[in-house]
């Protein structure tokens, strides 16, 4: 099934972790440290790793205050961490949501594309907010607070990505209880990691005798000091907690000579001799709030019944218990989270039964403050699994309509499968949570099951089958024709197109009235079936119908993704000026928005594409300029690579083809399927550059991993990929002059020809007549040849097609000069295809003082490096990688023979270039 994006709403950010903790009162200056900091601020990478209880956090609050009076020039962003962030859509949400709280105009590409609900490749997103960075000014500096709780491979390796590719401007500060899996040995050898170490961060003891004696005040003697700093080891946490003992006891050194054990026994006993200093109620409160991740006064009324919460965490803050305030305004508060871990072990310890209850109460409190994905978190955690099920069954529509199937599949994946067994709204939520993200595993499973109870309740007199659960009753009426809806999906990623048929004209006999997005989605997966077989009158009627459902419903972004369809059926058939006009008339539909849907950057694609059908370069490259200012959060999952394919067929016609290669590899590399018949493949058209590189080795491969041949059965879906095949034989027969291979083009062409004539698709046809002419060109048949040219003509006229013939090089211009001569064809039409063709000879001539030519490519690097421009503005002009336009750069010093850019600027200028 194709997904037809809906507008994404973003993830919302909780300001609070984003919060750069206030310096406390009665701090330890910690000046060498400071110093350490600000010297290794010039380095990619500062590390603070120590256990906990180091003061990490507070070392680092304190220098960044110390940044801001000193008047340093740049700013500073804080990430809090926490579980939670192991999702890397998350956590890249986060980091972008802290830079843009310095730079408001950085990142808002890349924040929207992590709100794609298809599978991300993060060094997408990341390489646009790198580009983002590289524009900035001012130094940076991100610190990552307790980046330890990461776990996730896929967040490291982005981190990684994102240090090897760190611009100057930027920053990057990691506080953490273990050292992260990053490249940390590579960064140390090369100069450019600064670490602080738990050796680094323990009190000495003129520091410990500040804390005690001046910050809390308890007047010990040197040697009490000595002590206790030499039994802690200078361990803060332990410090802070035994000075916390300490207040209101007459025989401080006695408690200092029996105070021992390993760190985890000392906090036992402190956090011990804390708690239970305090009054009945407030341990009574540390209890049964440490369950909370974060806690506000109304939270804590509800979890801690009977409490006073307000008063309660102010208490908490004057007494300094470990409390770590989450705004400026004192609503949100957490536990320090050492404290808040031997909290929670005290809990389960003395008080297990309660465990539970806590949870719900706070799943309760979530569910009512409009966060679902906390109220369902702390019924899990809590163990009360049909709570949970029933909040997610409750929020499905919320889900839907945010696209965010990869969090509802997280959901109920988490959910025992029993449960969701018994749950005939959540299997169907399930299978269609798992074919929105183009995978089919469970999905049977899950269906099944829906169907079983659908049979039950259609046998119960009630309507309620014994051992069925169901909450929202409006998705339980509509279970016949999701069912139905996602039957016709997975037929159709099998590639069954007559069950996916039968199946979602089952839907459309089943659905109610009002839903909709059920229309839509039926009649997509009818005109998908068709497309796979090679029936684009039935794609057409299909999605043209869509077009009309998804308007009305107001789906804007859904009228986006089907329009590309509609548009590209009609280039297949040749007409160009409906394709043109449908790309507009959806435009014209976004432009009455406040702000343009997803999608819109899609229809620039589009356009451009027609442009350049035409062989008006300059105009397609406009368009594809306006896609790619609107950023690609404004396009469709399939818009990357798309976008990337489009360009690579503007590099490719101007004579670039190394840089039309470089495009392809990204194109390949973010490709995201759906549920479309993938009729022109990626590799297929790195083939066709190939082809006129020369380099058919590489073609003879692709079409080996391809099982291609000239004698396969002909069919739709492959039909590009036997056009680019022709293609290859006629260049190997050119090659080395075997006349069997110029046998099995011309066999392979005619079968192609008859298919293509009888599924009436145009474009397809001209192309196949203009390969055909060359097969008789180099037969010798010149007669053959302008007949099958000035046929292709003939069709290709009316539309205004250019970009097939020119395509063709010199060859095409000698049978376009014959046919012109023999005045059979319109002159005018002929005139404009040979002006085509003249206007991309290009002079391949190296000026004097050059052994070997400059390429198109190496010529714009070239122009670009006279600029004031940097590297990375340099690749983000020429909408390339960093890397790719340091390997131009090497080969243009290469050619000039030079070493460094002014040099080359001074060659170039003094050889005319």
């Amino acid at each position: 099934m194709r997904a037809q994006p809906q507008p994404v709403i973003p993830v919302t950010v909780l300001e609070t972790k984003l919060y750069v903790p206030r310096p406390r009162k009665g701090r330890v200056p910690r000046v060498r440290l400071s110093e350490r900091l600000d010297r290794g601020i010039q380095s990619k990478l500062v590390l603070v790793s120590a256990p906990a209880g180091f003061g990490k956090t507070t070392l680092l609050t304190e220098w960044l205050a110390g940044r801001s009076v000193g008047g340093e020039r740049g700013s500073a962003t804080w990430l809090s961490l926490d579980a939670g962030d192991n999702d890397p859509a998350h956590f890249w949400t986060y980091v972008i949501a802290g830079l843009r709280s310095l730079v408001p105009s950085m990142g808002a590409s890349a924040l929207d594309l992590l709100q794609d609900p298809q599978a991300l490749p993060v060094q997408a997103v990341l390489t646009t907010l790198l580009n983002d960075l590289a524009a900035v000014d001012d130094d940076v500096v991100l610190v990552l607070d307790d980046y330890h709780v990461i776990e996730s491979r896929e967040v490291h390796d982005g981190m990684a990505f994102l240090l090897d590719h760190l611009p100057p401007q930027l920053h990057l500060v990691i506080a953490s209880r273990a050292d992260p899996p990053l490249p940390l040995s590579r960064l140390r050898a090369r100069g450019e990691l600064v670490e602080v170490r738990a050796a680094d961060l323990r009190f000495t003891a003129d520091e410990a005798s500040s804390y005690l004696n001046d910050a809390m005040g308890l007047q010990l003697t040197a040697a009490d000091v000595a002590a206790l700093e030499g039994r802690t080891e200078g361990w803060i946490a332990a410090l802070q907690l035994a000075a916390l003992s300490m207040q209101g006891r007459d025989d401080a050194a006695a408690f200092i000579a029996g105070f021992a054990g390993d760190d985890r026994y000392v906090v036992d006993y402190l956090v011990e001799e804390v708690v239970q200093r305090q009054p009945s109620e407030v341990q009574e409160f540390l209890l049964q709030t440490s369950v909370l991740s974060r806690m506000s006064a109304s939270l804590c009324d509800a979890v801690a019944v009977g409490s006073d919460g307000r008063s309660m965490l102010l208490q908490l803050e004057r007494g300094n218990l470990f409390l770590v305030p989450l705004d400026d305004q004192r609503r949100w508060y957490r536990y320090h989270h050492l404290f808040a871990d031997v909290l929670q072990a005290r809990l389960l310890d003395e008080r297990p039964e309660l465990v539970p209850d806590l949870h719900q109460r706070a799943s309760g409190w979530y569910a009512d403050n409009g966060e679902p994905a906390e109220a369902i978190r702390h019924a899990m955690a809590g163990g009360d699994v049909q709570r949970a099920a029933d909040l997610v069954e409750l929020n499905l529509a919320a889900v839907r309509r945010d696209r965010q199937e990869p969090l509802l599949r997280r959901w109920l994946e988490a959910l025992p499968d029993d449960v969701v067994r018994m749950r005939p709204v959540l299997c169907v939520a399930y299978a269609g949570s798992r074919l929105g993200t183009a995978e089919t595993d469970g999905v049977e499973a899950r269906l099944h099951d829906a169907e079983y109870w659908q049979e039950a309740i259609a046998r119960a007199d009630d309507g309620r089958p014994d051992g069925m659960v169901a909450v929202n009753e409006l998705e339980l009426g509509r279970l016949p024709t999701w069912t139905a809806v996602y039957r016709a999906g997975l037929a159709l990623a099998q590639g069954d197109s007559e069950t996916t048929v039968v199946h979602a004209r089952r839907a459309l006999e089943l659905r109610d009235e009002d839903d909709l997005l059920a229309l839509g989605a039926a009649t997509a997966l009818i005109g998908l079936a068709s497309w796979a077989n090679g029936d684009l009158e039935t794609t057409h009627a299909s999605y043209v119908a869509c077009l009309d459902t998804f308007e009305r419903a107001g789906h804007v972004a859904d009228v986006m993704g089907i329009a590309i369809t509609v548009g590209d059926v009609l280039v297949i058939w040749g007409r160009l000026d409906d394709a043109m006009r449908t790309y507009r008339d959806a435009l014209r539909l976004a432009g009455i928005l406040d702000a343009l849907p997803r999608g819109a950057a899609d229809m620039y694609v589009a356009m451009s594409a027609i442009h350049y059908a035409r062989g008006d370069l300059a105009a397609a490259r406009e368009d594809l300029a306006r896609s790619q200012a609107l950023g690609e959060h404004k396009g469709l999952p399939q818009n990357r690579y798309r976008w990337r394919v489009a360009m690579a067929q503007v590099r490719e016609a101007e004579g670039d083809l190394d840089a039309a290669l470089d495009l392809l590899d990204e194109a390949d590399r973010v490709y995201v399927g759906d549920f479309s018949p993938r009729v022109r493949p990626v590799p297929a058209v790195k083939a066709r550059v190939w082809i006129k590189q020369g380099r058919l080795s590489e073609v003879r491969s692709w079409a080996g991993r391809q099982e291609l041949s000239p004698s396969d059965t002909l069919t739709y879906v492959r039909e590009y990929e036997h056009v680019t095949l022709a293609r290859a034989l006629i260049a190997e027969f050119e090659a080395d002059r075997a006349q069997t291979v110029l046998d099995d083009a011309d066999g392979l062409l005619a079968r192609l020809l008859d298919a293509a004539e009888a599924g009436g698709r145009q474009s397809a046809i001209v192309e196949i007549l203009v390969l055909r002419a060359r097969v008789r060109q180099l037969r010798g048949d010149r007669a053959g040849a302008l007949a099958a040219l000035e046929r292709a003509l003939a069709l290709a006229e009316q539309e205004g097609h250019v970009g097939v013939f020119v395509d063709e090089g010199s060859p095409m211009a000698e049978l376009l000069t014959a046919v012109a001569a023999a005045g059979r064809t319109t002159s005018g039409y002929v005139r404009t295809l040979l002006e085509a063709l003249g206007q991309t000879s290009l002079d391949r001539r190296a000026p004097d003082g050059l052994v070997e030519p400059l390429s198109d490519r190496e010529r714009e690097v070239l122009r670009l490096l006279a600029t004031d421009l940097s590297g990375p503005e340099i690749a983000r002009r020429l909408v390339l990688s960093l890397n790719t336009v340091r390997t131009h750069t090497k080969s243009v010093y290469a050619k000039l023979g030079v070493s460094s850019r002014r040099a080359a600027v001074r060659r170039a200028e003094d050889l005319g270039l």
